[in-house]
């Protein structure tokens, strides 16, 4: 059987990716921060085939634990890094944890054999850090997608900053080594939603689903996406796990990058359906997932059906 090793493995969207693993017959080795902390992890072994689940103590910027974590995986899916608006330290928090710890990885995972395919979980600010808001001079008229210049300002949150950054220390990473062993892809998903596989409430993205179906603004940031009815794509968290499995286990895509999204809708919409009641407008499409859906086989569900299983 082959391994998988999924740093940030128990969290929402690694829940799903460490169950579409465990059900395609690999064994799977899933990161724990703090492994005393069973509350993290222990939905998982509620899984299928769970028999085939490892769960290891990882600290992301310690190149010696990364070593012992990856040195006997087929696969690694590297979606640790942290997902935090409300912050103190920005550097401390983000920067520093986000770009020297990609910086990291790469380091060890170039210096291990055996290691197939590498897939990084880049969110959409990794294509423009003005997310939910359009890129540059672009509306909510208009498209984007993969042919796209991304687009990056210094006035963005500094959580989209430093993906963004780590995101350009990927690419920069295979552009300089052209003969790697190994293939390395991306999946930068827009919002993601939809219900968690455990009973934490530490979710950044759950936690905004509360707080939307539920007009709770805790802070002026919340607030200004209300005042503003501001405009948010989506994507469920399943076709995200489904996505990241595909471009896994799928050869001949080194070095590509798979935007990953639905459907465009408006808070006071997103609001509707999470309390089961009909949006005002039609769905727009500004993300297009064209490139996924033709090399990753994926069918996107549509948002209304995965704001209805967050509430269900």
């Amino acid at each position: 059987m082959k391994k998988a090793g999924i740093i940030g493995g128990s969290g929402f969207i690694g829940s799903y990716i460490t169950k579409a693993f465990l059900n395609n017959g690999f064994l799977v080795k899933v990161s724990a921060t703090d492994i005393t902390r069973e509350d993290k992890y222990k939905h998982l072994f509620t899984l299928n085939h769970s028999d085939n689940l490892h769960i290891s103590e990882l600290d992301a910027t310690d190149k010696a634990t990364l070593h012992d974590f990856v040195s006997d995986c087929d696969i690694v899916i590297h979606g640790g890094t942290p997902f935090i608006l409300d912050f103190q330290d920005a550097k401390i928090q983000l920067f520093d944890p986000t770009i020297k710890g990609t910086e990291n990885f790469l380091e060890v995972i170039s210096q291990t054999n055996g290691i197939e395919k590498v897939v990084f979980i880049a969110p959409v600010a990794a294509w423009n850090t003005n997310f939910p808001m359009p890129p540059g001079t672009k509306s909510f008229t208009d498209t984007f997608d993969e042919k796209d210049t991304r687009f990056t300002s210094t006035e963005s949150h500094p959580y989209a900053q430093a993906k963004f950054i780590a995101n350009q220390v990927v690419e920069k990473f295979i552009k300089e080594n052209p003969n790697l062993s190994f293939e390395i892809s991306t999946v930068s998903p827009v919002m993601v939603m939809g219900k968690a596989m455990s009973n934490r409430e530490d979710s950044t993205s759950t936690g905004l689903q509360f707080l939307i179906k539920n007009n709770i603004a805790p802070d002026d940031f919340i607030q200004a996406l209300y005042d503003n009815d501001v405009s948010f794509a989506i994507v469920d968290v399943e076709d995200v796990a489904n996505a990241t499995f595909k471009a896994a286990t799928t050869k001949g895509l080194h070095g590509k990058d798979y935007l990953l999204t639905s459907e465009t809708y408006k808070i006071s919409d997103i609001r509707a359906m999470l309390n089961h009641q009909e949006p005002k407008e039609k769905a727009s499409i500004f993300y297009k997932n064209d490139l996924a859906k033709k090399d990753l086989g994926i069918q996107f569900r549509s948002v209304k059906e995965t704001l209805n299983n967050y509430s269900n």
